[in-house]
């Protein structure tokens, strides 16, 4: 039998975190005179009391750490009580939203993925906006560290190649974990400060600027517009290109610099992979647009990098229409989209490291071919990558494209168009944001969707930015046996 109680202690203290933060934008109501901060307040109050209850009645079972079958369970369950919770403004607010629609803007706030079910942004409190920042910055940090500490001991998707003794979860080496927590906290902190100042200098206002900056280093992708970045055109997008970029390496780099090593950041292949990538899309795209519509403006050089970055790095921002780009624009960007960020960042999807290790193994197997007597080993920065990373790696990999073409068939039988249903799985298991199709609303909001689809929408997001193996061992009747 499994001992919940850690498990329950450390879902307990987080919600009675997200419980505070609610204060923030009840603050901002408050100053404003709007009402709407007596959503906040009833809303923190509950949720602070719910996880402080929690927390003590399961705080008489604390061990040195967690096991492997706990920290599987933490990593679920704190994904699904966390969105729970912070859909509570959402249903007695001024948005009024449903169930579904609630539990969905605050589980794509959380695992940043960026879609929304809210029509008319410009029209809500400061609050609700700061709010659906808030959930993507939590997010955004939450993820960071699940993948830095509880993915490589759970071997998930290949992460165990990146694990160290700092990051072991059970006994001594946890300190050293807690010490690595708490800089890419600060590191956190930090860029977002530092994006909201660049947002501010480049000609938002306060608020924009810091709602913009929680969603940007989260790669989140909400906004306090329904045209997304399409109402900030010129320089805050080249600023929105910067941070998104950063945002999506790993976060581990950052820490190495700043305490004076950084060669790391720029020999890590996957951030030179990234940049080469970002690169060769985004020249692509601008080649095509050029000759398939003679169009050779700065602006579309920048609405190209821009959405490039933002679709790349799984943020969502939007600046236009790209299906209007054409059919090889738009399958460029629906490519990278899988792709994603580096491990260890905001950055969602697939993760670049993984397509290294693919790519390496299949040129190991056609050297292989040429030679079957040479002995052929699949490297990457210099280690040999073992068999059971490699194996690791096509599960996931074969995980998420069966999760997607499974996600595509439920919700195109609940009566979506073929393109609205594959793009709706496209941003839910990849974690990406924007959604096309004829029953997407004019603001890009999926509120018109059946709420089925809404649901399995939910259920992908959760998915994929908990990488897929980790939730569904939860599943499997030999994971719960003693």
């Amino acid at each position: 039998m499994i001992d919940m109680r850690p498990v329950g202690y450390v879902i307990g203290l987080l919600t009675a975190v997200m419980g505070l933060t609610m204060v923030a934008p009840m603050l901002f109501d408050l100053f404003h005179k709007d009402p709407e901060w007596q959503t906040f307040l009833q809303s923190s109050v509950l949720t602070t009391m719910a996880g402080v209850f929690l927390a003590l009645a399961c705080s008489n079972q604390l061990g040195d750490g967690l096991t492997l079958k706990q920290s599987f369970i933490l990593t679920t369950g704190v994904w699904i009580a966390l969105p729970a919770f912070g859909a509570i403004p959402f249903m007695i607010g001024e948005t009024q939203l449903s169930l579904v629609d609630a539990m969905f803007e605050s589980m794509s706030g959380m695992t940043t993925t960026g879609a929304t079910a809210i029509e008319g942004l410009e029209t809500h409190s400061y609050g609700i906006l700061l709010w659906r920042g808030i959930l993507q910055w939590l997010g955004g940090l939450g993820i960071v560290i699940v993948a830095m500490i509880f993915l490589p001991v759970m071997k998930v998707g290949g992460m165990q190649f990146f694990q160290s003794e700092g990051f072991d979860t059970s006994g001594k080496s946890l300190p050293r974990a807690l010490d690595i927590a708490k800089g890419l906290l600060n590191i956190y902190i930090g860029l977002t400060v530092v994006c909201a100042l660049c947002y501010g200098i480049a000609g938002m206002n306060m608020q924009e600027s810091i709602v913009h900056a929680f969603t940007t280093i989260a790669t989140g992708g909400y906004s306090t517009s329904d045209a997304s970045f399409a109402a900030f055109p010129g320089a805050p997008q080249y600023v929105a290109v910067v941070f998104m970029f950063l945002a999506s390496v790993p976060f581990l780099r950052f820490l190495q610099m700043v305490t004076g090593d950084p060669k790391p950041l720029f020999q890590d292949a996957q951030v030179r992979a990234y940049f080469t990538w970002t690169l060769y899309a985004t020249a692509l795209i601008v080649v095509y647009r050029m000759f398939a519509n003679g169009d050779y403006s700065e602006e579309m050089f920048r609405s190209t990098l821009f959405n490039v970055v933002s679709i790349f790095s799984g943020t969502g921002f939007g600046d236009g229409d790209v299906v209007a780009w054409g059919p090889f624009a738009f399958a460029i960007l629906f490519a990278v989209g899988m792709i994603g960020g580096c491990s260890g960042s905001t950055g969602c999807s697939i993760k670049v490291f993984r397509y290294q290790f693919m790519l390496r193994a299949i040129s190991a197997q056609i050297r292989r071919l040429y030679s079957p007597s040479r002995v052929v080993s699949v490297r990457f920065e210099g280690r040999a990558v073992s068999d059971e990373v490699l194996s690791s790696v096509m599960l996931l990999f074969s995980c998420f494209v069966m999760t997607f073409g499974i996600l595509v068939v439920l919700m195109g039988m609940t009566g979506l168009s073929f393109f609205a249903a594959i793009t709706g799985a496209w941003t839910s298991i990849f974690n990406i944001g924007p959604v096309f199709g004829p029953e997407v609303g004019p603001s890009g909001a999926v509120h018109p969707f059946p709420d089925t689809a809404k649901w399995l929408m939910i259920l992908g997001m959760l998915l994929g930015r908990l990488e897929i193996v980790s939730v569904i061992v939860l599943i499997l009747p030999r994971f719960w046996r003693s």
